[in-house]
């Protein structure tokens, strides 16, 4: 299941839709990004948020939570289900492009590598895991959500952890890549 997932990713994965989804992500990182980033920040006050936080406790949440006030914490679910529906959308779809068309270039055709294509899917899951229940935990507020609240840091740090390690194959795949035409050539 995993290879065909993989395979079928790769397979999409032509140098036109490499590069139109560099082009989307880029743009979206320009324009919509720093204008949401923005938003966000007058919302919480400058207290910050679980999303682009890298660790944080459930007490933290809490405290963001309170911070926030009523019309922050309604704010930030609102961000959760427009905005952040099509990030994780964006940079999947550029992540697992761009390291299938470069993986598929670079490394041999049956290597595992191959499966690298397949970390963005991860991160992009554990991203709405994280946005489902901070959005959860900011709707009950000031009712605690037990469980929620402590999963919602490991979330957190899985996302970045594989939004991280998928930065780190597209550097490995555009190296392996890079190599393997330079062999060619010679």
């Amino acid at each position: 299941m995993v290879a065909r997932v993989s395979a079928w990713l790769r397979r999409r994965s032509s140098t036109g839709v490499a590069l139109a989804a560099l082009v989307v992500f880029l743009l979206f990182s320009a324009v919509v990004l720093p204008r949401q980033a923005a938003q966000a920040d007058q919302a919480a006050g400058g207290v910050g948020s679980p999303d682009t936080s890298l660790w944080y406790s459930a007490a933290d949440l809490y405290a963001m939570a309170e911070a926030y006030g009523e019309q922050g914490r309604a704010a930030y679910v609102r961000a959760r289900f427009t905005f952040d529906l099509i990030w994780p959308v964006v940079y999947t779809l550029f992540l697992t492009t761009a390291i299938g068309w470069l993986f598929s270039r670079g490394v041999a055709a049956g290597s595992r590598w191959q499966w690298a294509n397949l970390l963005p899917l991860v991160a992009m899951l554990l991203d709405y895991l994280e946005n489902l229940s901070t959005s959860v935990v900011m709707l009950r507020y000031p009712a605690q959500t037990a469980v929620i609240g402590h999963l919602v840091p490991l979330f957190t740090l899985s996302k970045w952890a594989c939004v991280g390690g998928s930065g780190l194959l597209l550097v490995a795949g555009l190296v392996a890549a890079a190599r393997k035409w330079v062999r060619d050539r010679r």
